[in-house]
């Protein structure tokens, strides 16, 4: 698969966001309701600035050639969700061709961070941007989305080892996450383990249910 990981700059928030709300909405329908999945979006899911400040945010950006490979096979359930989704969005149709699609070059992001944050974008209130110390903490594994069109096809997993071993550079040897019912299904597959659950409340009343995971070396 002809992608390649780079690390995300701040001309790539405007497509981050719109990647990030197709994914939540498509991706995570099965593990959270569509009222807990709009006072997330709002209140915690989003591009953490601070991130791609650090340069720990990274993107999943795919090869022309892989693009329209994909857009030319068959359209599976997780690219008729992204169209539904996005009501055409990037997924529209070319020309006179329907089965063909125009996919987003980029397929998916995720981070690392060496920061007290342990989840959230810039819309959550509860963040805590100091300094963690690789010798006593864990990194964070931060803010983790796949494009529908690209789910399944080992995107999470590349940018997830990117994460780590750049974390490992950086002389972590502990990552710690709150992960989302949805993504904890992929880091348990990963070697992290479930510490405990939170409950994140939701600017609609919602609380949001995720789950502290940490993984060592």
């Amino acid at each position: 698969m002809s992608i390649q990981i780079r690390v995300a700059t701040t001309e790539d928030v405007p497509v981050l966001q719109e990647l990030i709300a197709a994914s939540v909405r498509a991706l995570q329908a099965g593990d959270y309701t569509a009222t807990q999945i709009d006072g997330a979006l709002r209140t915690v899911f989003g591009v953490d600035s601070q991130l791609v400040a650090d340069g720990t945010y990274l993107v999943a950006e795919a090869g022309a050639d892989e693009v329209a490979g994909l857009a030319r096979g068959p359209r599976d359930s997780a690219v008729e969700a992204a169209t539904r989704q996005t009501g055409g969005g990037p997924l529209k149709a070319l020309g006179k061709q329907p089965e063909l699609l125009v996919l987003p070059r980029i397929a998916g992001c995720g981070g690392w961070s060496k920061r007290k944050t342990l989840y959230g974008g810039d819309r959550w209130t509860g963040r805590e941007d100091s300094l963690l110390d690789p010798a006593m903490d864990a990194a964070k594994i931060r803010a983790f989305f796949v494009h529908p069109a690209w789910a399944r096809r080992g995107v999470g997993t590349l940018i997830l080892d990117a994460c780590e071993a750049a974390a490992r550079t950086a002389g972590f040897s502990r990552f710690e996450m709150g992960a989302t019912l949805t993504g904890a299904k992929l880091f348990g597959v990963r070697g992290y383990v479930a510490v405990r659950g939170i409950e994140v409340p939701l600017d609609n009343g919602e609380v949001l249910p995720v789950i502290h995971m940490e993984k060592r070396g």
